[in-house]
């Protein structure tokens, strides 16, 4: 039941993204010609959008802007050379990819941290969470394997040693509550509220749903030593393109910084080093 990156996204990418701005930007273009970024809508979208109006001009930055609604399409994108940037994914999340896939994209900055959450309409704290719940988590592998962690973190289950980023139900081996796991596309999770106990959703989803995960959140991931901060990505060898080199510079200045802060209020945290 576990998603794997699946042979239909070339296809599906005719039909998955919207795009803000024009399509005139080419991947590999002169320092002159816009950087055509993929992101998700939430928070990457905003914060691109953010630095797009208030902070690229100055930066002598044409940045260009196209959201996408999946995990796959950035990448299959990226590494097509219709974009030449995007912002959305984890470096978990990236190394599987590229081993699944055989592509070959790399990190270039860490821009912002945004903390998986616990969420539910039945219970209001984790602790009390009952004997044989339903708990849906993402059924693709980084994202389901930071669910359980997340779980584990909590004591609800105990994973074997050296399960790793990419661990699975089959690596669980305490479930003191009798947890019974549904494994659900990750956008599908909010969705389920209505008809599971309690669901792990990314937090872009969450808040493309309504929910603040500082507020909404029944158990929220720490931020301290935690791997799955977000960051810009580039084919390699692009790692050096100037344009890169001034959004990697923006995405961790003092200003959208404070953007972060202001307008997340805990939700997504800043990251301020690469």
């Amino acid at each position: 039941m576990r998603k794997s990156v699946t042979a239909v996204a070339a296809l599906a990418l005719a039909f998955g993204l919207t795009a803000c701005g024009s399509d005139s930007g080419k991947s590999g273009g002169g320092d002159d010609d816009a950087l055509v970024v993929g992101a998700t809508a939430v928070p990457a979208g905003e914060v691109l959008t953010y630095i797009k109006d208030n902070l690229a001009e100055k930066a002598g930055l044409d940045l260009e802007i196209k959201e996408f609604t999946d995990y796959v399409l950035p990448n299959t994108a990226l590494q097509e050379g219709t974009l030449d940037a995007n912002l959305y994914q984890n470096q978990p999340f990236l190394d599987e990819f590229n081993k699944s896939k055989g592509t070959n994209l790399v990190s270039v900055v860490k821009a912002y941290l945004p903390p998986m959450g616990v969420y539910s309409k039945k219970v209001e704290d984790i602790a009390k969470l009952a004997d044989g719940a339903t708990v849906a988590v993402p059924n693709e592998t980084t994202n389901e394997g930071r669910a359980l962690k997340l779980l584990a973190a909590e004591g609800l289950i105990t994973l074997k040693d050296g399960a790793g980023a990419n661990a699975s139900p089959a690596d669980i081996t305490a479930n003191p509550r009798h947890l019974k796991f549904k494994e659900l596309e990750p956008a599908q999770l909010p969705r389920s509220l209505d008809d599971v106990d309690v669901a792990v959703i990314n937090n872009n989803y969450a808040q493309d749903a309504g929910y603040s995960p500082a507020k909404d959140a029944i158990l929220l991931e720490s931020a301290k030593d935690n791997p799955y901060a977000n960051l810009l990505a580039v084919k390699k060898g692009d790692e050096d393109d100037p344009r890169v080199e001034k959004l990697a510079r923006l995405l961790v200045s003092s200003d959208v910084k404070k953007f972060i802060e202001d307008k997340y209020q805990g939700s997504v945290l800043p990251v301020t080093s690469g």
